[in-house]
């Protein structure tokens, strides 16, 4: 049988940029058993201009499904999704009234018996896990006979709708086929399409999670069952997509990879036996399940990021979203990550229905001191209210459309706004579209709680230690500073969209506007301004972050060596011990003043890590006069009056030469050598 898998058209440029792992599956599968699959990916038909995004999107989507002269057709919803794919149905029903259309996902696992009755376009709905269950269903109907006997499927006879019973998880995952890559478009295709730095693949490590988060729908689709891969056959497949797809990267897809210490502990050894180390690869981690040996061995076999599901700062949210995390490890976690040149994406939930400011001002406070921890890519969110979950059984009947979510996003097909065929969609079945509603909350108003989402984690990134220090200088919590510089921000010509470029701009002249009052009390919080300052060199040598390393030096005629800066490197001298200050932060201690105590520092942007260095006055000046320009000896002679200390010339020249050198080998000069080949003979 001809069967046309789709992934239905979506555009978000961080979302959905991967080849559809789950799509790839089922092929395989029907590959095997004889029949003709097609995965045709919209969204990479989007991305490459195949499929415009316009008024007409669904009727060229269609033209795209039916060139393959499907006989039947299957889709997979998820959130946004699902408006998508009910439109596409209706087109693809009207075509061609006898193609079969079968659903499958979360969203109409959950709401299978719903599905079908609001949309006679639907012939079936595939639920849980459709490795088994699809085929069987295929089969059924390509002998002529009902599925009467096919377990986890839903089903239409006439006019009736049919629930077959549920079928068994798999209990060992290893019975699947390895996923055919050769079936979907190469790993360069999205690559390039979607101006990824490198072919990234999926690979599926495990399913399930034991938790009860009220807002997961994960775990209750798996039954709170965790069922991982062999190891061996993960590493195997790794090897596969790098040598013969060219994976240069890989997203491990478990939510529970860390939860079993030896399976981490046997899989990085054996990634790093089989040479794929130098092959970087992301995961999803829970905090209370890596310590720093156990970090270390993942850093070493190529992990290069991961996710941290933090949520919330609040005691008593977390004791609402039933959700446990202990404080006590969470900072000395995430420093520990990004000590080891990882960086983790932290996420965080704001505006749950029970929540009060007190409870959205801990959860920011939380992110402030994540972010002073080190290098982190904070993800802050709305609720969504996904079908299955106790959050969509206790408050379905409370939900609201007021703004649009992470994962209400990515139909806005034209001028950035849905078409008003989909808004009439998502109207009409509330239950069904649940993920474009909200939960009112009352802590904050939904469109403040929206702006916050979306610009906080912009303060988290860029100046966590100021905004902190501002919060308890000011006596303000960080919903309101937050607000107060949203509007500084809007107030100010062609503000648009708070992004990071005018976060970068506006944020420090929006606190020396409120440094302005606290400098009044004489003795308080004066390294606040220092501290905003060491914030912004940072940012600027961030402008480096993919910079090359610099050469080794010749140690040959050094006298002549015209040292000179790199590009991603930036010093600043302060009037406070910085280190000091930055120590304290990390650690939690917040003072409202310092003893002045002049520190220099160098930054520096290696890769992806800032590398902050506190240096002596003599290193200080020897490398602001390293312009590239003059050559080591004359360098020497201007800094000698100052730091000669009585030494002669040769001596204080040699010391020079020492000292350049050391600061060659960390990378804070570069060589650069103006002999000709006859003054070098």
């Amino acid at each position: 049988m001809r069967i046309a898998l789709v992934f239905p058209p979506f555009y978000h440029p961080a979302m959905y940029n991967l080849p559809p792992l789950g799509l790839i599956n089922l092929a395989t599968g029907l590959k095997l058993a004889g029949h003709e699959p097609r995965i045709v990916d919209l969204v990479l038909a989007i991305r490459t201009g195949e499929l415009p995004r316009d008024g007409a999107i669904y009727r060229n989507a269609v033209r795209l499904i039916l060139a393959g002269e499907p006989e039947l057709v299957a889709f997979s919803a998820q959130c946004t999704t699902y408006p998508a794919i009910v439109q596409l149905a209706r087109l693809l029903k009207r075509e061609r009234p006898t193609l079969r259309i079968v659903v499958g996902g979360h969203n109409a696992s959950f709401l299978d018996v719903q599905t079908l009755m609001r949309f006679p376009e639907f012939d079936a709905v595939v639920r849980g896990e459709g490795e088994v269950t699809f085929p069987e269903l295929v089969a059924a109907w390509q002998a002529g006979r009902e599925p009467t006997g096919v377990a986890g499927v839903t089903w239409r006879r006439g006019g009736e709708i049919v629930v077959n019973p549920a079928r068994e998880l798999l209990a060992d995952l290893d019975i699947l086929p390895l996923p055919d890559y050769t079936l979907a478009p190469p790993l360069t295709a999205y690559r390039d399409a979607c101006a990824l730095p490198r072919a990234i693949a999926i690979l599926e490590v495990g399913r399930g999670c034991p938790h009860r988060c009220v807002y997961c729908s994960e775990s209750v689709l798996w039954q709170r069952r965790t069922r991982t891969f062999a190891v061996e056959r993960v590493v195997n497949e790794m090897r596969t997509l790098r040598d013969e797809h060219g994976a240069a990267c890989f997203l491990l897809a478990y939510d529970q990879f860390t939860a079993d210490r030896r399976y981490v502990e046997e899989f990085c050894r054996k990634v790093v036996a089989a040479g794929l180390a130098e092959t970087p690869w992301y995961c999803i981690s829970r905090l209370d399940s890596v310590d720093t040996a156990l970090l270390a061995q993942m850093r070493a076999a190529g992990c290069e990021s991961m996710c941290y599901g933090i949520d919330s700062g609040s005691k008593r949210t977390l004791a609402f979203i039933d959700k446990r995390i202990d404080r006590a490890i969470l900072f000395e976690r995430v420093r520990q990550t990004t000590d080891l040149g990882m960086v983790p994406t932290l996420s965080f939930v704001v505006g749950f229905p029970e929540e009060e400011r007190e409870d959205l001002d801990a959860t920011l406070e939380l992110a402030l001191q994540c972010g002073v921890q080190g290098n982190v890519n904070p993800l802050m969110q709305l609720p969504t209210v996904l079908p299955g979950t106790e959050l969509h059984r206790r408050y379905g009947d409370r939900l609201v459309r007021s703004v649009d979510t992470y994962f209400a996003q990515g139909l806005e097909f034209t001028d950035g706004r849905r078409l008003p065929e989909d808004e009439a969609l998502i109207d009409s079945a509330p239950e069904i579209f649940s993920s474009f509603r909200n939960l009112e909350c009352p802590g904050l108003p939904l469109a403040e709680l929206y702006r916050l989402a979306a610009g906080f984690p912009l303060i988290v990134t860029l100046f966590p230690k100021s905004f902190l220090l501002l919060c308890r200088a000011l006596a303000v919590p960080p919903t309101a500073l937050f607000a107060a510089f949203d509007a500084f921000h809007q107030q100010a010509d062609g503000a648009g969209e708070l992004n990071a470029p005018r976060c970068f701009a506006r944020f420090p002249a929006f606190a020396n506007s409120r440094l302005a009052a606290i400098r009044a009390v004489a003795g308080e919080w004066e390294h606040l301004a220092a501290v905003l300052d060491y914030e912004g060199h940072a940012l600027d040598v961030a402008r480096f972050a993919k910079g090359e390393k610099t050469g080794n030096i010749d140690v040959q005629r050094l006298d002549e060596w015209r040292p000179r800066r790199p590009a991603n490197v930036r010093m600043a001298a302060f009037r406070f011990d910085l280190p000091a200050i930055v120590a304290d932060l990390k650690a939690g201690v917040i003072r409202s003043s310092y003893p002045q105590a002049p520190s220099r520092l160098v930054f520096r942007q290696a890769g992806a890590q800032l590398e902050v260095t506190a240096i002596n006055a003599f290193g200080f000046d020897l490398l602001a006069g390293s312009d590239g320009a003059t050559a080591l000896a004359e360098l020497a002679a201007r800094l000698r009056d100052v730091h000669g200390e009585g030494r002669s010339a040769a001596a204080f020249l040699a010391g020079c030469r020492d000292a350049a050198q050391q600061l060659a080998g960390l990378e804070l000069l570069e060589p650069d050598f103006h002999v000709s080949p006859e003054e070098g003979r």
